[in-house]
């Protein structure tokens, strides 16, 4: 019986590395890795050995026979993903290089299977290079380092535990995902590797402290706020990030325990991506079912004191234009006592929806129930939960004196209201400037080439702060892994500034930072 990929995959290829049979596509020489939402087995190539689910880092990956009832449609994904029409562009013509390329993904640019063959220990001398950030970015950076290269690590992160998104940014109720980050702490103890936890760059150190003490410096930061709505009522109490929403069920020790209220009957969730289902999947999840989880203790306080009966989900965009995954959608649909309705206020609508193909996210929704919402209407069932999916529709307005009353949308005929003292923007994350580093407002990241941050010797940049804030968990890896070939590129050279002090003297500057609690400017 044949393996099969589901909703938790990360793509970071690990499965592909082992696979002996090469069943499992893309893979990273083909030109569609980074532009499929998840990886996909073959299951007339499957010889069924399991190396792939040993091998995941997420637990992604399943015998067909023992999907549980709501992971079995991944059975036909895996499957209609190598029938005609069911790729973007197939495996046998993406290794000979026919076809058109496939359609720009979430990395922006084609990657290439990570490989440092052309860089050896012996061509440069000992290295010891700073990270700032341990999230997934800062980690394969760390990884690569260590595994190929003698180089000492030096990990620094400003909160006080490691893991960046993985900690702090994945749904308590994905505790597969949340695994990878045990992938990457057996680096945190490895012999070659420092790590200073609360160190914040900028605040107790200077960038250029940091790097007169190492000799590169990869700054692994990611994207620490929100896009705007850019709306009226924007900034009105009860209008909150899904950056902060998030922050505040994984316990972020920035975001205060009483930041989130959830004493509304309706909230309105802006946005169609996967953070924007994650929010309203935990708002109408059981609060018993994420008792066992990590979630932080007072966001299961408040989530048992919940008066919220339904969750709108807003799509400037239509059904299939949705920038969500098929498998967090899929997720919507076999959540326990709530209903998932498709608001089809805009005749576009079910057309989009009858419309999709076999493989389009769109499809997804043909046996979701549609019909006409009545917004001056509270919430119908007092036992059931529902979340209503609306597409077609922006907010214009966030409405209310001195808290939020509801969200102004576009729809139909003209505008509405939807009555609601809870909104959630969740539109995207956005870089900030980092001490000491180049900015582009445009793009929200650090200026770069192939990881080299500009006229910044030594200096580098990985993951979100890179690229921008797209791509999941498995993108980093080659992110990474391009970023630390041009820094070994750059030893082999010798152009690597000379680092002014040794590791030692490293630590005793941050012992000493530390006593005063913050940096001397």
């Amino acid at each position: 019986m044949a393996f099969a990929i589901t909703q938790t995959c990360c793509s970071d290829a690990t499965c592909v590395s082992v696979c002996p049979v090469n069943c499992i596509h893309p893979t990273p020489e083909e030109r569609a890795f980074g532009s499929t939402e998840m990886l996909h087995i073959d299951p007339r190539s499957c010889i069924d050995c399991g190396a792939c689910a040993d091998a995941c880092p997420v637990d992604a990956v399943f015998p067909v026979d023992r999907l549980p009832a709501t992971q079995r449609e991944y059975a036909r994904i895996n499957a209609a993903y190598f029938e005609p029409g069911g790729t973007p562009e197939s495996p046998d013509r993406a290794e000979s290089g026919e076809g058109s390329p496939a359609e720009p993904g979430p990395n922006f640019h084609d990657w290439g299977e990570p490989s440092f063959d052309r860089v050896l220990p012996s061509d440069f001398g000992p290295l010891r290079v700073a990270i700032v950030g341990t999230g997934p970015a800062g980690m394969y950076a760390a990884r690569d380092l260590l595994l190929h290269t003698p180089a000492e690590v030096t990990l620094v992160d400003r909160l006080p535990l490691a893991g960046g998104l993985v900690r702090y940014g994945v749904a308590p109720d994905h505790p597969s995902t949340k695994k990878v980050g045990e992938t990457f702490a057996r680096f945190h103890t490895h012999p070659r590797v420092r790590m200073h936890l609360g160190l914040d760059v900028g605040v107790h150190i200077t960038a250029e402290e940091l790097a007169a003490h190492h000799d590169a410096v990869i700054y692994a930061v990611g994207a620490a706020t929100d896009r705007r709505l850019g709306i009226p009522g924007e900034e009105l109490p009860g209008c909150v990030s899904a950056t902060a929403f998030v922050a505040w069920y994984n316990a972020h020790p920035e975001v205060a325990p009483d930041a989130v209220d959830l004493s509304a009957e309706r909230v309105v969730v802006v946005g169609n991506g996967n953070v924007a289902l994650d929010v309203a999947r935990l708002l109408v999840t059981d609060p018993d079912t994420l008792a066992g989880t990590g979630i932080a203790g007072h966001a299961l306080a408040e989530l048992r004191r919940s008066k919220v009966r339904e969750v709108v989900v807003l799509g400037r965009r239509g059904p299939g234009e949705a920038a969500y995954t098929r498998s967090e959608l899929l997720a919507l649909k076999h959540l326990p006592g709530v209903d998932l309705l498709v608001d089809d206020h805009d005749p576009r609508v079910g057309p989009a929806v009858d419309a999709a193909g076999p493989g389009d996210k769109a499809a997804v929704l043909r046996d979701v129930a549609r019909g006409a919402v009545d917004w001056s209407l509270p919430p119908d069932s007092p036992r059931r939960r529902r979340i209503v999916l609306r597409f077609f529709s922006a907010p214009v307005r966030v409405c209310g004196s001195g808290h939020t009353r509801a969200v102004r949308v576009t729809g139909g005929s003209g505008e509405l209201e939807i009555p609601s003292a809870l909104v959630l923007r969740a539109i995207g994350y956005r870089g900030v400037p980092q001490a000491g580093l180049p900015f582009d407002e445009a793009t929200g990241t650090v200026p770069n080439e192939l990881g080299r941050v500009r006229d910044r010797p030594g200096t580098y940049v990985v993951g979100w702060s890179k690229r921008g804030p797209s791509g999941g968990i498995g993108a980093n890896r080659v992110c990474a892994a391009e970023t630390v070939g041009s820094l070994l590129a750059d030893a082999v050279a010798g152009a690597l500034p000379a680092p002014a002090a040794g590791p030692k003297a490293f630590r005793r500057l941050v012992r000493r930072r530390r006593r005063r609690g913050r940096g001397d400017g």
